[in-house]
């Protein structure tokens, strides 16, 4: 086996331990199993990473876990298996909310209404909550909500400038949920994919009471038919319930050092930066090849949550592609260099790639394709070319999200 392959073969080693580790079901069950206790609790499970975690609940409750919800992505969670601990399976719609979302939204508050005032709730959040489970303000539509979320998704906002939007055009973002639940008592247990892992972040804050919101919004570049839509102060009846507790079982940084430490395993000297890389993909990607081109041999471990500003219409990818197309043109014709970068929820833009394991040979392999890599980055195409070069990478659904992970391998002489 040539040693390029040998270090892409335990790059995807590392990236699986990565994500293993902050892997929903068993980030659960750790903590429920560890937490011990009595009495029955009602679970509502919503975000990616959804059915992996009320499954983890499921695990340890048994016969204590008195049903529930769960709302997902499609796909991302087996019906007949919630079905067997009396839970049900709903799906709403991601990156842009669609009627689903609303549906799912209507169900979630017609569950909890139907609880008994004093029923403990076991609520888990992830990733991908904003998009899956809606109920809007009067006088924002389903357009309304799908044009804005396209805007700020088009535009490169961080998933914490896109969520304070979110949380402005909702009844139930931004401690809005609250008011729903009466006094009952709630354990929240949440995997962040946000940066610094905030609660009032993490799913736009169902959970937790919204504070700054008015001077947040106030200092977005936002276009005024967004503005007009948003309102920054809820309520004051959402933030009643304060019997709330809320955890944080899984984070970027429990996935870098993981992955950090497998490669240790594996006999790599290994780096692991604990910046949050938030710059724009294609600069980014070109920087962490030049770094690899000059590292000393090893592992380097790098993550958070790149963005892409795209044109009118992009074409296949996202911004883990993009940054790994980047890269691979810095890499060209190295043959001692390869880098992943992939999104830990296994998906990366609209399609049902993760992102790309690329070296020096990818950009060759693409141009005998037809394929020059310029201009597939310009047009946001990433992903046409690194599926004719093979160096798309597949997980499929993943039961976490932890942003994304991005891992280089330096080959000694």
């Amino acid at each position: 086996m040539q040693a390029i392959e040998k270090a892409r073969e335990d790059l995807l080693r590392v990236f699986q331990v990565g994500l293993d580790r902050v892997g929903g079901q068993f980030a659960v069950r750790d903590y429920l199993e560890k937490l011990g206790g009595d009495g029955d609790y009602a679970l509502v499970a919503v975000g990616k990473a959804a059915g992996a975690m009320a499954l983890g609940a499921a695990d340890a409750l048994g016969d204590r876990l008195a049903g529930g919800i769960v709302i997902s992505k499609p796909g991302h969670f087996d019906e007949a298996q919630l079905e067997k601990y009396g839970l049900r399976g709903l799906e709403g719609s991601h990156p842009v909310p669609s009627e689903k979302s609303l549906e799912s939204g209507r169900a979630m508050l017609a569950y909890l209404a139907e609880l008994p005032p004093g029923q403990p709730l076991l609520f888990l959040v992830s990733g991908g909550t904003s998009s899956l489970v809606e109920v809007l303000n009067d006088g924002v539509t389903l357009d309304d909500l799908q044009n804005v979320n396209r805007w700020l998704l088009a535009n490169g906002f961080q998933i914490g400038q896109i969520n304070r939007v979110r949380k402005s055009l909702s009844r139930i973002k931004g401690g809005g949920l609250l008011q729903y639940l009466g006094e009952r008592p709630v354990l929240a247990l949440m995997i962040s994919d946000v940066p610094a892992d905030d609660p009032a972040v993490i799913g736009s804050g169902m959970l937790v009471p919204d504070v700054g919101a008015r001077e947040e919004l106030a200092a977005l570049q936002l276009p005024d038919w967004i503005r007009d839509l948003t309102v920054s102060d809820k309520d004051s009846a959402a933030i009643a319930n304060t019997n709330v507790d809320v955890q944080i079982l899984a984070t970027l940084r429990d996935a870098r050092e993981a992955a950090a430490e497998e490669a240790r395993r594996l006999g790599y000297e290994t780096r692991v930066s604990h910046a949050f890389i938030s710059a724009e993909a294609e600069n980014a990607g070109r920087r962490f090849a030049l770094e690899l081109v000059d590292a000393l041999p090893g592992v380097y471990v790098w993550g958070g949550e790149p963005s892409v500003q795209l044109p009118d219409n992009p074409g296949r990818g996202g911004r883990n592609q993009h940054l790994a197309l980047a890269a691979a043109t810095v890499l060209e014709d190295r043959d001692d260099v390869c880098f992943l970068s992939g999104g830990t929820d296994g998906t990366d833009g609209p399609g049902e790639d993760a992102g790309a394991l690329v070296d020096g040979g990818t950009i060759g392999r693409g141009r005998r394709q037809g394929f020059e890599a310029g201009d597939m980055l310009n047009r946001a195409d990433s992903g046409t070319l690194l599926d004719a070069s093979g160096d798309l990478l597949h997980t499929g659904p993943t039961g976490t999200n932890v942003m994304d992970l991005m891992i280089g391998i330096k080959i000694g002489a």
